[in-house]
């Protein structure tokens, strides 16, 4: 039994179908914990929650766990920009607000081959959107491949109704990993001008990169990472 939800005991599970996560709102997958009387999810962080948390990105703060936003007025996460609508880690002193799993994104995403870093701000421009600064990014040590975490946000925003509607989702259902999971095949190739060859190749890298983003966004930058890799691999 946990405060968020006395009613029934959660148990862990494992989803690879996208959820929403009944304590911060935001869209979750992967490890999970769930009642499955009352259909009730929540990501791990917002299940398991610490009273309050620091970040590097903010070192003169102290992140307190509330669990629904402060005040009257509308508040948004610093880290991804969307609204804070329930579970929320906020600084009273700066009135910085960060989603559980914004505040737990990894610093640095490593599968062997792509490494990311996760910055407060970068200077090259997001290949999703094309524009600078906008919020949090992830950006790869060679530096070509840049994408904000409110772009990822955006994109399974954007797919929420493919997945759910369009196709279905259940047990029963046999797509491939990566056709469940948003991709930005259709824009990377606009920020290459090589040869074909290289051109795949540097996309692919890209859409790789992606996966992991979104993955540590979704509030699993583990487990999913593995099968997404798997997936990508096996094409």
């Amino acid at each position: 039994m946990r405060p968020s939800h006395p009613q029934h005991k959660l148990q862990f599970d494992y989803t690879e179908f996208p959820f929403k996560c009944d304590g911060c709102k935001e869209v979750g997958i992967g490890s999970h914990y769930k009642c499955g009387i009352c259909d009730y999810d929540l990501h791990t962080h917002c299940a398991l929650p610490s009273p309050s948390i620091s970040h590097l990105f903010y070192t003169q703060c102290s992140f307190q766990f509330l669990p629904r936003p402060p005040g009257n007025t509308a508040r948004y996460c610093n880290a991804c920009q969307r609204d804070v609508t329930g579970f929320v880690y906020h600084c009273q002193k700066c009135g910085f607000d960060l989603h559980p799993c914004c505040a737990r994104l990894p610093m640095v995403l490593d599968d062997g081959e792509v490494k990311l870093y996760l910055y407060r701000k970068v200077s090259a421009a997001c290949h999703r959107c094309g524009r600078k600064g906008r919020s949090w990014s992830y950006r790869s040590t060679c530096k070509k491949y840049n994408l904000h975490v409110a772009c990822v946000k955006e994109m399974l925003v954007e797919s929420w109704h493919e997945i759910y509607v369009g196709h279905g989702h259940g047990h029963g259902n046999s797509r491939k990993l990566e056709t469940r999971i948003p991709s930005l095949k259709g824009t990377l190739q606009t920020h290459h001008h090589k040869s074909r060859g290289k051109v795949k190749k540097c996309c692919e890298m890209a859409g790789l990169a992606v996966q992991f983003i979104i993955s540590a966004v979704l509030g699993d930058p583990t487990t999913l990472i593995a099968g997404v890799v798997g997936a990508l691999m096996s094409k």
